[in-house]
């Protein structure tokens, strides 16, 4: 039996809002065509079912045919969208834009040529206003083919200036798509491997950043350019683990927005993940009482009841809101109260999950995991990082899975799981050697778990310190220290050498940081 993600028109009628029914209702009653009634029909069906069942479907409206159910589905599939296109046109500058683009060649085809051209000049001061400049060129081609092909009178003086507008939107959107390009990829570059394993990676990135990115200054371009061009700053230095120019950019993406109110809702997801770009910044920067500053602006943005909603919104402040909860609870060293959010946040994340990317799942679980770790809960630790070593793609967040086996590794050694121990230090060391490259705190926490067994109960403590202390040397390093912002080791290392519960000794060292 198909499920709701194998048929579209049910996922799109499931989405549905009680106010976007409504509007649908009142759209298809325009027409009364036994075919339309049939699609209505079918419709109301979908709409009370909980999931997809093609014949419980024909059943409840013995007047749809098997053979008639595919073209129906089509073609309410293109109602709702319709209807939804029409009901969202107010919230959504570029389908105005469209509309009128559209208007002006209904104008045309009647041969009213001033007409169709007063209201692509309409579009082009409009669309120039949003930032939209790839409307802007479809209105000026649209000119061009009105005053090359027939005398408006204006031809005379039209023509240098048409060209002219031509040639610089193009040079701007040449720019403006340049720098979306380079930000993408080096978006890319991290969600694949993370951040800078050494300084050959460091190099690699370094010389993809100066070969992608156009020439550009602040004070240069319109609002997408300095938005694209700061994202791009922000991806390369938190690839390079340079995090204070990576918060500095970032909080430049945020004043962007600051600066320019009608974008935040233009553009809302843009503006919440430059927060959250921020806060990830403030995060590895240890940097507590902005981090926190911060994460209330983005829930106080949440929470704004005047503020504009959607599906994609809504899935991206979850994310968002709920990484930051967790990530506070880490810097505060409070992960017994943190256990107290899991059950909300498998709530959300199971709601929101047919929406969420695997990467964003993961982390999730990862984070998770981590909590109970801390907690010293160390079976539920194992649980979830199990979810993640089952993912089969590898090619996506190969550090998380790295890190997530080490965690897992670790978590059994706590739980005195003997039995499998053995097996868990066969896995890592089975994918450690199919990594592209290993990290001496990663080999050195293997070969220290991997001959913890043999060592005698009395010289325990000292191994202990023997490993703390190589890690530090290593931390050192700062191509050596991304491990650590995925495992706090070091804490973990102390909290044996001390015999106290880790988060104590995460407790204490966030007292003397604040």
């Amino acid at each position: 039996m198909p499920n709701k993600s194998q048929e579209p028109v049910f996922q799109l009628v499931k989405s549905l809002t009680r106010s976007e029914k409504r509007h649908f209702r009142l759209f298809t009653n325009r027409q009364s065509a036994s075919e339309d009634l049939k699609f209505l029909q079918l419709f109301d069906a979908l709409d009370a079912a909980d999931t997809y069942d093609e014949a419980q479907v024909l059943a409840q409206v013995p007047a749809l045919k098997r053979v008639q159910l595919a073209n129906l589905k089509a073609n309410l599939y293109r109602q709702v969208l319709s209807s939804l296109r029409v009901y969202h046109a107010g919230q959504n500058p570029d389908i105005q834009l469209h509309e009128q683009l559209d208007y002006a060649r209904v104008l045309y085809n009647k041969g009213f040529y001033q007409q169709a051209l007063r209201m692509l000049e309409k579009v082009k001061q409009q669309a120039r206003q949003a930032e939209m400049p790839h409307i802007v060129l479809l209105a000026l081609d649209f000119e061009k083919l009105i005053e090359s092909q027939y005398i408006t009178r204006s031809l005379k003086d039209r023509a240098e200036t048409l060209t002219t507008e031509a040639t610089d939107t193009v040079a701007h959107l040449a720019n403006q798509h340049a720098l979306s390009n380079a930000a993408l990829r080096l978006y890319g570059l991290y969600l694949k491997a993370g951040h800078a394993r050494n300084r050959a990676d460091h190099a690699r990135i370094t010389a993809f950043f100066r070969e992608n990115l156009p020439a550009a200054e602040d004070s240069r371009g319109g609002f997408f350019e300095k938005l694209y061009f700061y994202q791009a700053q922000v991806w390369y230095h938190t690839l390079s683990q340079n995090f204070r120019a990576s918060y500095r950019y970032a909080q430049k993406w945020v004043d962007l927005f600051e600066q320019a109110p009608p974008m935040k809702e233009l553009q809302t997801m843009l503006y919440i993940k430059g927060l959250h770009n921020l806060l990830a910044a403030l995060y590895n920067m240890l940097y507590y009482s902005k981090f926190m500053q911060v994460l209330k602006r983005l829930e106080d943005f949440a929470a704004n009841q005047t503020r504009r909603s959607s599906p994609n919104t809504e899935i991206l402040l979850f994310q968002y809101i709920y990484t930051n909860k967790i990530n506070a609870y880490f810097l505060e060293g409070r992960f017994t109260e943190g256990l107290a959010i899991i059950p909300e946040l498998l709530e959300q994340l199971d709601h929101f999950k047919p929406q969420l990317d695997i990467h964003r799942t993961l982390v999730f679980y990862y984070k998770i995991a981590s909590l109970y770790f801390g907690s010293g809960e160390y079976e539920k630790a194992i649980e979830y990082l199990t979810l993640i070593i089952q993912h089969k793609d590898l090619s996506l967040r190969e550090d998380l899975q790295c890190f997530a086996r080490i965690l897992n590794l670790i978590a059994h050694y706590e739980a005195g799981d003997d039995a499998s121990l053995e097996y868990q230090v066969r896995s890592v060391y089975h994918f450690l050697g199919k990594m592209d490259e290993q990290q001496p705190m990663q080999v050195e926490i293997f070969r220290f778990l991997r001959q913890l067994g043999g060592i005698a109960p009395p010289q325990v403590r000292e191994a202990f310190i023997d490993l703390k202390e190589k890690l530090t040397v290593i931390a050192a390093n700062p191509y050596e220290s991304r491990p650590f912002l995925y495992l706090d080791i070091i804490s973990w290392l102390e909290s044996k050498i001390s015999n106290v519960p880790v988060q104590d000794v995460m407790k204490r060292k966030f007292r003397q940081m604040k």
